[in-house]
């Protein structure tokens, strides 16, 4: 029997450094620094996280000048809630923030690893090749 305790909720809050670097690993995606992240969470335009009591199961982040370009970044939800619907449950608060928010004609881009295109393009989002092609330096 699953209790309220136990029921996901989603808060518009910044994940903190090391449950945000934990849930990066655990969810499939590259491993980020610590210095990174300390300095870079802080600075995201907006960022939503779900919990289950106080854990981190899932989280998400929007980040940019928010009048000319955004970038959706940290999708990720732990292997053992996956395919319940967070992931998209994210990207709408994210996106409802984007549309509510940020300037007219801003650009807002991902990158989308392995099938995650099918998810984003829920949002509106659309494939650039042959057009352009997404390019990414990672030091």
């Amino acid at each position: 029997m699953t209790t309220a305790v136990d029921m996901p909720e989603l808060r518009r809050e910044i994940p903190h450094v090391g449950e945000y670097l934990a849930l990066r690993v655990a969810a499939g995606l590259s491993a980020m620094s610590e210095q990174g992240a300390t300095t870079g969470l802080p600075s995201s335009w907006c960022a939503v996280c779900v919990r289950v009591g106080d854990e981190l199961i899932g989280m998400g982040r929007v980040v940019g000048d928010g009048g000319l370009f955004l970038f959706v970044v940290d999708i990720a939800v732990t292997p053992a809630w996956q395919g319940q619907g967070l992931g998209r449950q994210i990207m709408a608060a994210l996106m409802a923030q984007v549309h509510e928010r940020a300037a007219p004609r801003t650009m807002v881009g991902l990158i989308a690893d392995g099938t995650a295109y099918r998810l984003y393009e829920q949002f509106g989002f659309k494939r650039v090749e042959p057009g352009a092609h997404g390019m990414l330096l990672r030091l």
